[in-house]
């Protein structure tokens, strides 16, 4: 069962999933993308569970300003399609800086896999922007920068939130 972090609802079984499960079921059921849930991306969240998390949100707030949220759906589930961690391709091969190189890599590991429209495409590889330099082309593209960014904050919240409640009840173990 899929849920986004935040969300009350599991994707596959909630009448108010019924739609945004439609756009992403192909990309759920396929075996590259579930490749994500190997890789580490911020702290305790896997790279699947981080894209799981944009593409929901992506989908939400493109809906309701009446944009393409089928398109924001689907590119927020591919954005960090790169199949790599990241922290050991920087220390062994001395790449570019992941925040600048991984939005090409995810975008050529889509474009290999699924049938990626333009919108999607400008999505996927621009959501570092300011970061990638060019600005998106698409209002979906703003979206995706704000929701992965909102995201990424999400994640590093619940894992430092993990972290205070385990010291804290650590403190309490050691006071009786």
């Amino acid at each position: 069962m899929s849920k986004a972090l935040g969300s009350k609802y599991s994707i596959e079984h909630s009448d108010d999933t019924k739609e945004y499960f439609e756009f992403v079921k192909d990309l759920i059921d396929d075996d590259v993308v579930n490749e994500m849930k190997k890789y580490r991306h911020h702290y305790s969240t896997t790279c699947y569970q981080h894209c799981l998390n944009v593409s929901y949100y992506n989908y939400l707030v493109c809906r309701k300003l009446g944009l393409d949220s089928r398109a924001a759906a689907r590119a927020g589930l591919l954005h960090d399609l790169y199949l790599y961690d990241w922290r050991e391709r920087e220390k062994k091969r001395g790449d570019k800086p992941h925040g600048t190189s991984h939005p090409k890599v995810a975008l050529k590991n889509a474009k290999e896999h699924f049938e990626i429209d333009k919108r999607e495409e400008d999505m996927i590889v621009k959501h570092m922007w300011p970061l990638t330099f060019r600005p998106p082309k698409y209002a979906e593209s703003y979206v995706i920068v704000c929701i992965d960014k909102y995201a990424a904050a999400l994640e590093i919240g619940v894992h430092l939130g993990r972290k205070v409640k385990a010291k804290a009840q650590s403190i309490r173990k050691s006071a009786h």
